[in-house]
């Protein structure tokens, strides 16, 4: 009996120091007349550099969710930083808001763009990160962002975008796109309609672009995201979280990032 308690102490203290290991910390950085809320997520228990990556919220903005998927991206090995697009740490209730404050992102793109340089020289000059290994990765709203960095030629070695917007009022010219590129769409996604996803597949064909698109069976728009029914019932939108689709991507993700990487 004494040995199944030690044991089990044992096991309980290895899996607080594991925990422990993971440090999230809130950082703040300037960008535009705005400072900008961000937060970083690395494991201290890892000696030298690392990728780092850069997570772009939904259209909510920078929240607990994006938070948490920069903690998974610090069990993995990486230093993970969710930046803030909107400025200030502005966060939407209503579809209504998160709506007008996207669409003030996208139409202004030199001060979005602007806006994530400034997350990822911030990242960069971190000292667990090598600055010459950057990701990014965005749901929603922000794999729009992400894709839209991807256009204009950002030096970064990849971008993922979980059920992110495909459409652009800026296509990519052949030979600009430096990140290698994966998409990963829901097949039930109302809000991504078959002519964006065309559209898009063949400007990053024009574009040269190295490209895996991966569409995910009965998944809805925000799959990724646990409290997705909630929002679908309180404001009758339609998006829904899947969870086979989520750890399906996630894993798909890891494979791409690993193998980029690896390069």
């Amino acid at each position: 009996m004494k040995r199944l308690i030690f044991t089990l102490l044992l096991l309980l203290l290895w899996n607080t120091q594991a925990a422990a290991a993971i440090i999230g910390e809130p950082v703040m950085y300037k960008s535009d007349e705005f400072t900008m809320q961000g937060y970083l997520a690395y494991d201290d228990s890892i000696a030298g550099k690392r990728p780092g990556i850069l997570v772009v919220h939904e259209w909510w903005g920078h929240n607990e969710y994006s938070r948490k998927r920069a903690r998974m991206l610090a069990e993995l090995g990486y230093t993970a930083l969710a930046v803030d697009m909107y400025g200030d740490g502005k966060q939407a209730d209503h579809p209504d808001n998160a709506g007008k404050f996207a669409a003030e992102v996208r139409q202004n793109m030199p001060a979005a763009t602007q806006r994530f340089k400034a997350a990822m020289q911030l990242l960069q000059k971190h000292p667990t990160v090598d600055p010459e290994h950057i990701a990014a990765i965005g749901y929603c709203f922000g794999g729009g962002v992400v894709l839209e960095m991807a256009r204009q030629g950002l030096d970064l070695d990849a971008v993922v975008s979980f059920h992110g917007s495909l459409a652009t009022s800026n296509p990519a010219s052949p030979g600009v796109i430096k990140a290698r590129i994966l998409v990963c769409d829901g097949a039930d996604d109302k809000m991504i309609t078959p002519e964006q996803i065309q559209a898009f597949l063949k400007e990053m064909k024009a574009a040269d672009a190295d490209l895996t698109f991966i569409s995910y069976p009965g998944a809805k728009h925000s799959f990724t995201n646990p409290g997705a029914d909630i929002y679908a019932e309180k404001f009758n939108i339609p998006v829904g979280y899947n969870a086979e689709a989520d750890k399906k991507s996630w894993q798909d993700m890891q494979k791409f990032l690993k193998d980029t990487f690896a390069k």
